[in-house]
């Protein structure tokens, strides 16, 4: 399998277009697509959503030649790679081992199957309103799920994301029944705007500040705060799950367990 024939393949999940819709709507920046090229044909692939030291020794211990990133490996510019370097270590191992890294960042996160739209299946939701509307996608959900006490929806929550770092905020006991959700970091005026307009008992994301905590209880929602790993690590894999339905070459999923 060619470097451009995996690409093509993943975008029939996330095609590139819809980071770059999202980018020039919303002026933000994203680096998708094949950003290390080893020149040889794929054998074996690794998903990973970081390109950490980990997923590189994983790769090459399964004897794979690449890795399929969800955050992208290069993110700012670089003006030298070296092994010995914190910020371009992994890239430069990456080169010196023929591994081909291509990442799938803004365009899986608002995919119509995307990390976003896992996100919210995996809390309880089906379908809903959406807060950022691409012509290929969308981000931000807000719908209803089966009522739950707050901290039974956190336990809920801890079982099917497997994990155990979820702080909440709000009395424990209040009933929940809409929810909204941004995979990531995805807290801001514009999305705790849309939650109080939409009348949510909970806002969940990733990554929340102090002062955007104490904005939501003041309009009567309860915060849940996943780690940032956790809220896309598990739309990522459900995605590499359909993936490699459709691939020719082994592939296996590299989960970090000290980041979810």
């Amino acid at each position: 399998m060619k470097s451009s024939e995996l690409l093509k393949l993943l975008e029939y999940i996330g095609p590139l277009s819809i980071s770059d819709e999202f980018c020039k709507k919303y002026d933000h920046y994203d680096n998708s697509g094949i950003l290390v090229d080893s020149g040889e044909d794929i054998t074996g692939i690794l998903f990973s959503l970081d390109l950490s030291a980990k997923a590189v020794q994983e790769a090459k211990k399964q004897g794979f030649n690449a890795i399929v990133t969800h955050h992208p490996a290069i993110f700012g510019a670089i003006n030298s790679l070296s092994v010995g370097d914190n910020k371009t270590s992994q890239i430069a191992e990456c080169l010196k081992s023929g591994i081909t890294v291509i990442s799938m960042h803004l365009n899986f996160d608002a995919a119509p199957e995307g990390i976003d739209y896992h996100l919210m299946q995996g809390l309880g939701g089906d379908a809903g309103k959406t807060l950022v509307k691409l012509s290929g996608g969308a981000y931000g959900r807000v719908y209803d799920i089966k009522p739950r006490k707050l901290y039974e929806y956190v336990e809920f929550i801890k079982k099917n994301f497997g994990t155990d770092r979820v702080i909440y905020y709000g009395a424990k006991d209040k009933v929940i029944r809409r929810v909204s959700s941004f995979c990531g970091a995805g807290c801001d005026d514009e999305s705790i705007a849309f939650s109080v307009e939409e009348g949510v008992d909970v806002f969940v994301s990733s990554d929340l500040k102090h002062h955007q905590i104490t904005a939501l209880l003041s309009h009567g929602i309860s915060v849940i705060c996943l780690t940032h790993y956790a809220s896309e690590n598990y739309g990522f894999n459900k995605i590499y799950k359909k993936i490699i339905e459709e691939l020719n070459v082994p592939a296996a999923y590299f989960c970090d367990a000290e980041l979810l």
